[in-house]
């Protein structure tokens, strides 16, 4: 459950620190942890359905959240409805309905893309804060976007020659489309994130956004007829009952509560500024998974769009970060 850009996604909501050492390095860890999620989830997709997998993501993430959530449980009664609102849509949207198409653009597309194409997530979140908390853009704002839109674009389509015949001899993809969709809900989730932010701590909100993510998944299992045991553990899980257990225990740890308490301890440490870029890290750490560990290569002209995309986010981070201090 990927949650920079999450948040595993309060990006925006970071707060002013006077930075250390150690702290970028924290973040780009606890990014780099986030990046390994396609090692695990990718298998899992052989196993169970996508819907299913965040639905024991959710739950094994809450066990191991369940002191932190217990430990802040004085805090809820002084939340106000308006921050419980952002709190329910990122849940919603980010923890639970965003993981579910990531996990559907795995199973469907070249899961090198799909990471790739999550980038331009900030770009998102970054309108999207314009519209709803009025933020200002900088100038050159439009420009860094419009070039990694079109970067990503490129790095979507494998025979960009080939577009004018078919989308699909070009090499667009299901996996193509449910990434851009996750892109949207998780860009949305960082920005309901930054609302949650205004009365909440980090643990606190980490822990209830799973709660609600989790009380979401039940519910979208129900509405699904999936929430039963054939459903929640198929013959294919119970054929490879020992591989479905670890690599669930492994996508909940190692990919999702230890990097989130890794990333936000770094961005308590961490000029705003600096952490951006260590983030980048995930994408890093996702890209030598899908294309060292399951071989999904990506054309020359690609990498090139991949490489322009990540810098194009890179300075929009920059340029908003600049106006941010302003």
């Amino acid at each position: 459950m990927r949650h920079t850009a999450d948040g595993k996604r309060f990006r925006m909501a970071r707060p002013s620190s006077t930075g250390a050492p150690y702290g970028p390095w924290l973040v780009g860890l606890g990014a780099a942890l986030w990046g390994t999620e396609s090692a695990w989830r990718i298998p899992l997709n052989a196993l169970f359905d996508a819907k299913v997998i965040v639905f024991w993501e959710h739950v094994l993430i809450l066990i191991l959240f369940l002191p932190i959530l217990i430990s802040r449980f004085g805090e809820i009664p002084r939340i106000h409805a308006r921050t419980w609102g952002y709190l329910l849509f990122s849940g919603f949207a980010g923890s639970a309905v965003g993981t579910i198409f990531f996990t559907l653009a795995l199973k469907y597309g070249n899961p090198t893309v799909v990471n790739v194409i999550l980038n331009i997530q900030p770009v998102i979140s970054t309108m999207a804060a314009f519209l709803i908390f009025g933020d200002r853009l900088a100038t050159r704002f439009f420009l860094y976007a419009s070039i990694a839109i079109l970067a990503g674009i490129f790095v979507s389509v494998a025979h960009p020659a080939l577009i004018g015949v078919s989308f699909e001899r070009a090499g667009l993809s299901k996996g193509t489309g449910f990434a851009l969709i996750c892109a949207l809900f998780w860009g949305l989730s960082t920005v309901a994130g930054r609302g949650v932010m205004i009365e909440m701590s980090l643990r606190l909100a980490s822990s209830l956004r799973i709660v609600v993510g989790l009380i979401c998944m039940t519910l979208i299992l129900f509405a699904y007829g999936k929430l039963h045991g054939a459903a929640l553990w198929p013959v294919a899980a119970q054929a490879h009952a020992t591989k479905a257990i670890v690599l669930l225990l492994l996508l909940a740890s190692v990919s999702g509560g230890l990097p989130l308490l890794i990333y936000f301890q770094g961005l308590h440490l961490t000029r705003a500024s600096t952490a951006g870029y260590f983030e980048m890290m995930q994408t890093l750490a996702a890209v030598c998974i899908t294309w060292g560990f399951f071989h999904a290569s990506l054309h020359p002209h690609q990498v090139v769009a991949a490489l322009i995309l990540i810098a194009a986010v890179a300075m929009v981070h920059h340029v908003q970060q600049h106006i941010g201090l302003s």
